[in-house]
C-alpha cells in the first residue's frame, strides 16, 4: 500500500497543513470532519499538492523536509503557498 505526503489548503482561510497518511482520500474526510485537532477550526480543505511513497518512513521524512524553510520555497515553487 502506497504511502502519502500531503498538503491542504483552506478553502475559508489562507492556511495550509502539511500531512502524511496511508489513505489520502480518508484522512482529507477526516479534516474536513473536524475530527483532526489541530486543523478543525479552518474546515473545509482541499488538496493541492501530494507525493507518493512506498514505506511510512519516507512518506514522514517528506513531511518533515516541507515544513522547513527550504520545503517551504520547494512548495513556494510549486505554487502550493
Amino acid at each position: 500500500m502506497p504511502f502519502y505526503t500531503y498538503v491542504l489548503k483552506s478553502i475559508s482561510h489562507d492556511r495550509r497543513y502539511i500531512g502524511s497518511c496511508e489513505d489520502l482520500e480518508v484522512r482529507l474526510k477526516r479534516h474536513n470532519a473536524g475530527k483532526v485537532r489541530s486543523s478543525k477550526a479552518y474546515i473545509p480543505y482541499e488538496i493541492v499538492y501530494y507525493e507518493i511513497f512506498e514505506t511510512r518512513s519516507e512518506a514522514y521524512k517528506r513531511e518533515l523536509f516541507f515544513k522547513s524553510p527550504d520545503g517551504y520555497n520547494f512548495l513556494k515553487g510549486k505554487n502550493v503557498y
